[in-house]
This record gives C-alpha cells, sequence and structure tokens, in this order.
C-alpha cells in the first residue's frame, strides 16, 4: 500500500461533517466502521466510544486544513505534529500477496498500527498519510472547497496548484452562481447607464 494513499484517510473523515450545513454525518459505530473501507479487521475494533473520540480527531484535523488554507503553515504543521506524536505507527516492508511481473513480491511501505482503540488506528494512519503529503506536496495541497457553504476538505493534485473545489459538483455550482452574479451586475450597471442617459424634459422659454 503507497503511503500517499492514506492522506485520503483524512479527507474521508474531516468530510464526515458539513458545520456551514449543521450537518453531522458521524453519528453512529456503523458509520465510523465504513470510514476503513476495506480494512475490515481495524473496523472491527469499533465501539460506541469511538464516535466520540473520531469526532474529537476530526476537530482536530479539520483544524490542520483550516491553517492551511488560510496560509499559516507553521499552525498547520505544529497542528499535525502533536497528532503524530499522539498517534505513532510503525512504517514497514510489505509485500502481502502482490507479485510483479517476474513473480517477486511487489515490496512497498505499509504503516503498521497498534492501537489502543478503533480511533488511535484510523488517527495514526491518516496524520500519516496527511503528514507525507503535506511534506511531499507543500502545505498550498492541503485545501478546503471555495464553493460555499460546502467547505469539504481535499488534496491538491492538480499539476498547476490550481483546485479551488472539492468536486465537480461544487466546482460548477461555483461557476453558476459567479455568472449569475456577473449578469445581475450588469443588468444593474445598464440600468444605472439608462437612467442618466434619459434626455431632459425642461422646457426652454423662447
Amino acid at each position: 500500500m503507497e503511503l500517499a494513499y492514506y492522506s485520503d484517510y483524512a479527507v474521508r473523515l474531516v468530510n464526515t461533517e458539513e458545520p456551514a450545513r449543521n450537518k453531522d454525518a458521524l453519528t453512529s459505530v456503523e458509520a465510523v466502521r465504513e470510514l476503513f473501507g476495506a480494512n475490515q479487521q481495524a473496523a472491527r475494533r469499533t465501539t460506541d466510544a469511538d464516535v466520540t473520540r473520531f469526532r474529537s480527531v476530526r476537530a482536530r484535523l479539520r483544524a490542520v486544513f483550516d491553517a492551511a488554507d488560510g496560509d499559516d503553515e507553521t499552525l498547520a504543521v505544529d497542528l499535525l505534529n502533536s497528532l503524530l506524536l499522539e498517534f505513532p505507527v510503525s512504517p514497514q516492508i510489505s509485500g502481502h500477496d502482490v507479485r510483479d511481473q517476474d513473480g517477486r513480491p511487489d515490496w512497498h511501505m505499509h504503516l503498521a498500527d497498534h492501537p489502543s482503540n478503533a480511533t488511535a488506528g484510523y488517527a495514526a494512519i491518516a496524520a500519516m498519510g496527511l503528514a507525507f503529503h503535506l511534506t511531499e506536496h507543500g502545505v498550498d495541497r492541503l485545501g478546503l472547497c471555495e464553493a460555499a457553504p460546502c467547505r469539504n476538505a481535499y488534496l491538491d493534485t492538480s499539476t498547476n496548484r490550481s483546485r479551488r473545489y472539492c468536486s465537480d459538483r461544487c466546482a460548477t455550482r461555483a461557476n453558476v452562481a459567479a455568472y449569475r452574479a456577473r449578469k445581475r451586475e450588469e443588468a444593474e450597471r445598464t440600468g444605472r447607464n439608462a437612467d442618466t442617459a434619459q434626455p431632459s424634459t425642461a422646457v426652454t422659454d423662447r
């Protein structure tokens, strides 16, 4: 498993909440287990207590994205470092059952967690994955969607660092809103110009 894959764990968790819409999808053990994806062994460790713990980690991960979005690189790194210290992992070389074309193991780095609970395990790999992405690509690659009121987190993997939205849907919605705003502004400006161009109705004495 590539280390970059783990960064999606952080995005997945942060986006279970939409603060501006007062929505929270992280309300049950089942919702927490879904975050683990194919890692069913880790998901089975989840208990009711993990729901609250996951929300706490989520708030701390969102704070990292908030700091990055606000161009405060030092704060983003400090917040992420505090998570890495609290939830450590052990890097290991793994081959699993994957073989290359010559029949040899496809060796790659794997993050082995040794958690006391499901939250610790998830937080460890999410923080490490996000740290890998940050150091490899830069703090400005951690973004929050500009299509209000969305504010979902995303990882910018564009070649020119131009991503501003979490999805095509949000990009389309923002573009439509901007287009309508321009049209309203043009209509208002045209109306004002028409008013100032009205001919004078004053009667001149002959």
